[in-house]
Parts: C-alpha cells; structure tokens; sequence
C-alpha cells in the first residue's frame, strides 16, 4: 500500500483533566475501512488505543495495525449491538452519502442506523458517542459566511443527505444525558490521500475534459485536510463526559483557510500535474442540467450518480466557510496541516501512486 501521508505521533493526552477520561481504552468506529473512519482508527492506534472497525467489507490494512474487524450494516441493530460490546467510545462515522436516491434509501442508513448506534450505546453503557455530521444540515441554497453553530436547520432541504443527516444529528444530540454524552463534528470537504470522493472525481472528469467551475464572483468554501478531520474527532471524544463544555452540541470543523473553488479544484489538479480549468458556466445554466440530469437517471434508474443534481449546483454557486470558535474553544481544535502541504502531501501521493 502506498504511503498516504499520513504521520500520526503518540497523541497528547490531559491526565491532569477531571472532566473527562484520561485515554480511550477501546473504541468502535462504523465505517472504519472508509477514507475518514479509516484515518480516526490509524490515529487511535497510533496513541495504541485499542479499535474495534464495523464495516460492511474486510480491509486488510487495519488487520495490519491491529484492528479487530466486524462485518456488518448499520440497518442491522442486533449485528450493531453485539459490535459495541465491551467499547468505551462509539465512534459513529458510517453513512450513506451522495447527492442522488431516494429520502427512504437514505433515512434507513443514516437515521435508523443513528437510531441503532446510540441503543447500542445504551445497551453497553457506553458513555461516549461521537457522531460525524455534514455542515450541510444548516444550508438552505444561500451563502454561508463565516456563519456558527447558531445557523438552525432549513425548514426545507435540498437533498435526501442533508434531510437524512439533519435528522440523525438531532437524534444524536437529542440523546445526550447524564449516561450517554454525545457530540456532533460537521467537517466540510474533506480531502487529502486516499479520498474515495472529491479528488478522485475532480481528476477523473478533468482528464476526460468534463471539469466545469461554476461562476460564483469569487465566493468562497471551507475544506477539511484529512489529518484535521480525524484530529477533531478524537479532541472530541477525549474531552466528551456528562456536563462537558461539548457534551449536547455539534460543532463546525475545517482548515480555517476558505478559498474560492477555482483555488481549491486547480490546487487539486496542480498536486496531479494536470493544468488548470478554466470553463466556466452559469449558476443558471448548472441549475438547468442537474435538473435535467436527475430527471434522466431517474426514468432510466441508472444505478450510478449523475455527474450534477440541483443541489450540488447550488452548493457549487454560494459560499460556505464557517466559524471555527467554539470548536476552538470547546474541542480545543487546531487545524494541524495547512491546505499548502496538505496540497504537497496529496501531490507525492498521487506520484506514488503512479510509481507502482
């Protein structure tokens, strides 16, 4: 497997903290053979914390790293609960993302398996429940700029994902108590070595000349280096007990460095060798084909994703960058990778990849 860049220390602990456990002792991650679950259990084991991965699919990399692998759906609630047995934290990454499908497809993931990850918490008396949210469960088609944690959720949304998140994360923090203290993180973009999502997609649609920006005068977006993503799930989780200053919120997480999308999809493409994109169409015009596009996957019930749905047009027009002071605050989170090297790190990546 090639180096993904990253380079997990023995994480800092606090064991003059009264407020919260002084380490982990074994935690479960869903998803844990995901680009983000993945990048939380190699941190985890890092600070040799023990992990426990639910998946649907065996990885042999975390069988490398010592971790023990369980098989199975979120929709599964008895599978899901024998899972969490013997777990101090609950790691709850899992979900269905995309931008096409249908509210049932998506709610019977993300909300009924939410619904299942914190009964497994209180079967096991886990107290601890950290969940991974999407910032997407505030937009509602506007700007969003340098908005907090006070930005409520839209009384309608665009998308099954964001409606199915929205959903689950209230759930999750519906839940937080005096036996079960749960947090949510909304990482926005996240990017960096072996993303299955956003740089795969960007490359790929680039080299068959398909990459088009959308004309947003300049507006700009937050994303999210890998390494930062998974850093704040385990400030997170370390710092999440009853009464905890995080315990019941969600909070806003990226690199604190928003640039506009010509920025972000060029240095994407610049860390491949590839030049830059330049074609640009109208929000108007982008509206007008998702539409189109979601109406012909629709009637031929494609299995795979249109290359643009209404709400990815509409995210792709508007800014989204966020203010990072509670997580600061609360979390103790600061971003550890910059997006320049995080660029550098994607870029020696890729050229490995290549050298195989």
């Amino acid at each position: 497997m090639a180096n993904s860049g990253h380079n997990y220390p023995i994480a800092a602990r606090n064991p003059g903290a009264t407020n919260y456990p002084f380490s982990i002792m074994k935690a479960l991650v869903t998803g844990g053979g995901g680009f983000l679950g993945g990048a939380i259990v190699r941190r985890l084991r890092a600070r040799e914390d023990a992990v426990r991965s639910y998946s649907r699919g065996d990885h042999p990399g975390l069988a490398q790293i010592g971790v023990e692998q369980i098989r199975g759906d979120l929709t599964d609630k008895d599978a899901l609960t024998k899972a969490a047995a013997g777990c101090d934290v609950f790691f709850h990454v899992a979900a269905k993302a995309g931008v096409s499908g249908s509210n049932e497809e998506y709610a019977r993931v993300n909300v009924l398996g939410t619904e299942h990850a914190i009964a497994a918490c209180r079967t096991h008396k886990i107290a601890r429940l950290v969940f991974t949210s999407s910032p997407s469960v505030t937009f509602d088609g506007t700007d969003q700029e340098g908005v907090n944690e006070s930005a409520p959720y839209p009384t309608r949304f665009l998308a099954p994902y964001p409606l199915t998140k929205a959903a689950a994360e209230r759930l999750v923090l519906a839940a937080n108590g005096p036996d079960l203290a749960t947090v949510a993180l909304r990482p926005h973009l996240i990017w960096g070595p072996g993303d299955t999502q956003l740089v795969p997609r960007i490359l790929e649609r680039a080299k068959t000349g398909k990459l088009r920006l959308i004309e947003n005068s300049g507006k700009k977006v937050d994303t999210t280096y890998i390494d930062n993503a998974a850093l704040a799930h385990l400030l997170a989780a370390d710092r999440l007990a009853p009464g905890a200053a995080c315990a019941g919120k969600a909070y806003f997480i990226s690199n604190g460095e928003p640039a506009t999308m010509d920025e972000i999809v060029n240095g994407i493409l610049a860390a491949a060798g590839l030049p830059p994109v330049t074609k640009k169409v109208s929000p108007t015009m982008a509206y007008a084909a998702g539409l189109l596009l979601e109406g012909w996957h629709g009637l031929f019930k494609s299995g795979e994703e249109p290359p643009l749905t209404r709400f990815v047009a509409k995210q792709l027009a508007t800014a989204h960058w966020f203010d990072l002071t509670a997580a600061r605050r609360d979390l103790g989170y600061a971003p550890e990778v910059t997006t320049k090297e995080g660029l550098e790190r994607l870029a020696e990546f890729l050229k490995s990849l290549e050298r195989k």
